[in-house]
């Protein structure tokens, strides 16, 4: 189901807890909001819909991935940057990594780690914060 995006700063602030079989519903409401917002989106947390749930949804170009209880294990080459975000008006500067590893679980609940770069892994980063209730 599409939902609205959440701009509730003080919602956005609180940090998610750890998703269980039972949130999987979540990962087909990532996916339809993502689809509904594609032309200015590519990444989205539960909580920007409404969820404080660890699951957020990245778009490949190609396909979009779900990962559950996302946890950045490794960061490599800082860099700052700007970055907007869907749920808050402009954009904000920020400190980013070309490199990351990261550790989450697919929608079946089996444990990944991967390492990803450049554009994906920051857009990674920016959801990830997002389940910290880090606003950047």
């Amino acid at each position: 189901m599409i939902r609205k995006i959440v701009t509730d700063v003080m919602f956005l602030k609180g940090k998610s807890t750890d998703a269980s079989k039972e949130d999987l519903f979540i990962a087909k409401d990532l996916q339809d909001t993502l689809a509904a917002n594609k032309d200015r989106c590519v990444g989205m947390a539960a909580n920007m819909i409404g969820y404080k749930k660890k699951m957020i949804i990245v778009s490949f170009g190609f396909m979009d991935m779900v990962m559950i209880n996302p946890k950045i294990i490794e960061k490599k080459e800082p860099f700052d940057t700007e970055e907007g975000c869907l749920s808050l008006q402009g954009t904000r500067k920020t400190k980013r990594y070309k490199k990351i590893k990261l550790q989450y679980q697919d929608t079946l609940f089996k444990i990944h780690t991967q390492e990803y770069s450049g554009y994906i892994a920051q857009i990674i980063q920016h959801e990830c914060d997002h389940l910290e209730g880090i606003i950047i």
